[in-house]
């Protein structure tokens, strides 16, 4: 998952240098990899867990993210784990992502 890990930390970098433009370019790339891996047979997406232990919290909070609804417990644990950390762009990735599952204004599909 190493194009996957390339974007989350170029996305970091994009929140870092509050480029929203590149970011949401970014955004766009993640999702043609999740929808791609979601489409295979078994959906693929549980494989982003191997991220789970990356250094950059941006990387975690993204992979967790996007395995929600393959491994929802492994991922709301790196979810919680992320976000009780300080720093700007995974942290609060995983705090606003964990608002809305408790919420129920987010829903992983």
């Amino acid at each position: 998952m190493p194009r996957f890990a390339e974007i989350s930390i170029a996305q970091y970098n994009a929140n870092l240098d509050l480029d929203t433009r590149r970011y949401n370019r970014l955004f766009d790339q993640m999702m043609i990899i999740s929808d791609e891996l979601k489409r295979r047979p078994g959906d693929h997406r549980r494989y982003l867990s191997s991220l789970y232990q990356h250094p950059n919290t941006k990387v975690r909070a993204k992979a967790a993210i996007h395995t929600l609804a393959v491994l929802p417990e492994e991922a709301r644990k790196v979810l919680e784990e992320v976000g009780s950390l300080k720093g700007y762009s995974g942290p609060m990735d995983a705090r606003g992502i964990l608002r809305a599952l408790d919420e129920g204004t987010y829903v992983p599909e």
